[in-house]
């Protein structure tokens, strides 16, 4: 994924795959986290962008997302 502008380190790449790029070799983002960061750039606090639904409270990142501070400036 390529990200620019927005508040990041710019010429930053942040983790690496393997030689056949396959697998994640090192700084492995999931998906929760990659979204949480997203936001977070956006100005949006991601624990407390919620729905209710069927009597739940839902959030875009579940409850997994963390915010990947390395990458920002």
């Amino acid at each position: 994924m390529v990200m620019a502008g927005a508040g990041l380190k710019g010429g930053y790449a942040y983790g690496a795959s393997d030689e056949l790029g396959f697998s994640v070799a090192r700084d492995k983002v999931h998906v929760h986290d990659f979204q949480a960061t997203i936001l977070h750039l956006l100005g949006f606090d991601h624990e407390k962008l919620t729905y209710r639904f069927q009597g739940r409270d839902f959030r875009l990142t579940d409850v997994h997302g963390h915010v990947v501070k390395d990458i920002i400036a």
